[in-house]
């Protein structure tokens, strides 16, 4: 096939979705340069270039939810049961315009990662869907009781209909999903020489002493930010353009630097528990410390999974907002197991797709 042409729908929640699913189209497009990218989704498409090099059809269209959060701790359960009341009752509509869509572009496979309804256009439009992820939507519905349990059994439906499952590690059973292949961890790589990213933000203290803070595409309300100034002989590193001057704060203010091109760099990351982030910095061997996140079911998951596999250490928000960081004087945590996590999810998922398009 010259062409191949992949539909790839992104679910509709913060950035880290969307980062971890076009580092797969980005490898995808390297191994097979004449493959035709669609993209589909609500995240920037700015976001999606720092991923992707080459060209690539962006649709901006979410069809599913999510959370609706106010930030990356506060989640809004009414409304996130609302929009989905929403979808699901548009849902013929919604599939008919996109296999239409996928008609006149000639689609020959849908992925998603991993919105519920991608499988639904795959069937109507007569070609398979492939997913990758390590939760389903309706595994955390669930937790939230029983005005969320006719959506999470949609969904479960709908992902009874997925062809073939890439599993990442950090993950729930997902045993809706009939076909399942585990994988390594993805998202993004480094792409930027460390002494370009260090010059360009001014980075003058040794790696011991730099700290990056971030916390997705959502950010925090009201970060500490005073807090940093405990540490002087330290520089923290955000990319919140909202944080203040600050002498020892560095605001890395470029929509191509992602936190993994500044990782490297760094003793440890701050963050909320969040697959993307503990992935990239996990394949880099950078620590972690991770604030919980209660409520949400695949925290718990993948902070086990944190502990895991790499150096750690787990707070709680109210030591986060406290007027003081002292969990910082307080050492980081070996990994729990001697077992190296496997890396390799990008390339294994693009290579499988490369030889499904090479031969339909």
């Amino acid at each position: 096939m010259s062409n191949p042409t992949i539909y790839i729908a992104i679910t509709d929640h913060g950035f880290g979705h969307a980062a971890r699913t076009a580092s797969i189209a980005g490898q995808l497009q390297k191994l097979l340069p004449s493959v035709k990218l669609i993209l589909v989704t609500t995240a920037p498409k700015w976001l999606l270039e720092c991923y992707i090099d080459g060209d690539f059809i962006y649709r901006q269209r979410g069809f599913d939810v999510g959370v609706v959060q106010a930030d990356s701790l506060k989640m809004d359960l009414d409304a996130t049961l609302s929009k989905w009341q929403h979808i699901i009752s548009n849902k013929d509509e919604i599939i008919a315009e996109e296999v239409a869509f996928c008609q006149e572009y000639g689609v020959d496979l849908v992925f998603g990662d991993a919105p519920p309804i991608a499988t639904l256009i795959a069937q109507k439009l007569g070609v398979p869907c492939w997913m990758s992820g390590n939760f389903g939507w309706d595994f955390i519905y669930r937790d939230w009781g029983e005005d969320f349990a006719q959506v999470a059994d949609w969904i479960s439906d709908c992902y009874g209909c997925c062809d073939r499952l890439f599993r990442v590690p950090m993950h729930e059973s997902m045993e809706r999903f009939p076909v399942i292949e585990d994988v390594g961890l993805t998202g993004g790589d480094p792409k930027y020489l460390l002494e370009m990213i260090r010059t360009k933000f001014g980075l003058d203290r040794p790696k011991e002493r730099t700290i990056l803070m971030t916390f997705g595409g959502l950010s925090l309300d009201a970060i500490p930010y005073q807090n940093v100034s405990q540490f002087p002989d330290y520089q923290f590193i955000t990319l919140d353009r909202h944080a203040p001057d600050l002498p020892n704060l560095v605001k890395a203010l470029d929509l191509a630097v992602r936190p993994v091109d500044i990782m490297p760099l760094c003793d440890r990351v701050i963050s909320k528990p969040g697959y993307c982030t503990y992935a990239e910095a996990l394949k880099l061997q950078v620590p972690i410390v991770s604030i919980t996140r209660a409520g949400f079911a695949e925290s718990e998951i993948i902070l086990n999974g944190m502990q895991d596999y790499g150096y750690h250490q787990v707070i709680e928000p109210e030591d986060f907002f406290a007027p003081n960081w002292d969990f910082l004087h307080r050492p980081l945590q070996p990994p729990r197991l001697t077992t190296k996590i496997a890396t390799d999810g990008n390339r294994t998922i693009a290579s499988s797709i490369v030889k499904y398009l090479s031969n339909a």
